[in-house]
């Protein structure tokens, strides 16, 4: 590295921006004397918000143009959603940092001022196929007496809390680390109700930042401060088992796991024709490949 300045590549979106700055503050708070600089891109995700992601390139669309940064020299690193990394990362490039994992679960969003309970007809606001199978089985339970409609919603975190409060959906779901990392966990204008990671599985990677460099370019030694072992450790496995399921965002997956009592416990689920199937596992922290070729088969 020929500066202390670390360039850092983000999307525009204040989630995105925020995500970036938490990376930056804590490579600063490492002692090393290390200064940070964001550069703010604007992704082919984030111009086309009129179709759902499937249709038109899939997770690469927040990714490309921040890889193609990295290689030219423009800017040292980017910092994305794990979740939105396609599998396949450019040549040369690589996951060079995972700090710590911030809350996994997904949350239904509501206004605070209104009962959804009581209506015919629920609209919940998501562009996953992932939540949507799950809220349309878990809304057989909250809401018995109501069908459970999805519609496609895009757009920053922002976007999707303005067009709940114009009553374009009842309800939105939305990642709690987004949330938290926003601070809107405590606005009083909505009401957030907290799935747990058994009954409603998350995405693989979600609550994870994945920091992105160059293996060649001694980055990964500057930046190591912030590793989190654990998070590193869940999100490789993860990926490991969408990677043996070929999975992108054209089909309703949900992989989560975590490190409990120095074994590895696994959640998840996947659609795949007209049968949902669920998996819970648990392995052993040196045979994880073995756990990921299970976990994928039974989901397969």
């Amino acid at each position: 590295m020929r500066s202390k300045t670390i360039r850092i590549g983000t999307r525009r979106s204040a989630l995105a921006v925020a995500q970036a700055k938490l990376v930056a503050e804590a490579l600063e708070r490492t002692g090393s004397g290390l200064s940070t600089e964001l550069v703010l891109k604007q992704t082919e995700g984030d111009r086309n918000l009129h179709k759902p992601l499937l249709e038109f390139g899939g997770k690469g669309v927040f990714v490309t143009e921040f890889e193609q940064a990295i290689l030219k020299g423009e800017i040292d690193i980017a910092v994305h959603s794990a979740k939105d990394l396609p599998m396949e990362l450019e040549e040369g490039l690589g996951i060079v940092a995972v700090p710590e994992r911030e809350d996994p679960r997904d949350v239904l969003v509501t206004p605070a001022s209104s009962d959804i309970s009581g209506k015919k007809e629920i609209v919940i606001g998501t562009s996953s196929l992932r939540r949507k199978l799950q809220i349309e089985e878990i809304g057989k339970t909250m809401w018995p007496d109501s069908l459970v409609r999805c519609e496609n919603l895009r757009g920053n975190v922002q976007t999707r809390l303005a067009k709940l409060m114009e009553g374009s959906y009842d309800g939105i779901l939305l990642a709690a680390a987004g949330l938290k990392r926003l601070g809107l966990t405590e606005d009083r204008q909505y009401h957030y109700h907290y799935f747990d990671c058994e009954t409603f599985i998350p995405a693989g990677g979600q609550g994870i930042l994945a920091v992105e460099g160059r293996l060649d370019s001694g980055i990964g030694e500057i930046i190591k401060a912030i590793e989190n072992e654990e998070a590193r450790m869940c999100l490789a496995l993860e990926r490991r088992i969408l990677k043996f399921l070929d999975a992108g965002c054209h089909e309703p997956i949900g992989i989560y796991s975590r490190l409990r009592e120095e074994r590895m416990e696994v959640l998840g689920m996947s659609r795949r024709g007209e049968e949902t199937k669920r998996i819970h596992l648990w392995g052993e922290l040196d045979d994880l490949d073995r756990l990921a070729w299970q976990a994928a088969k039974g989901l397969s």
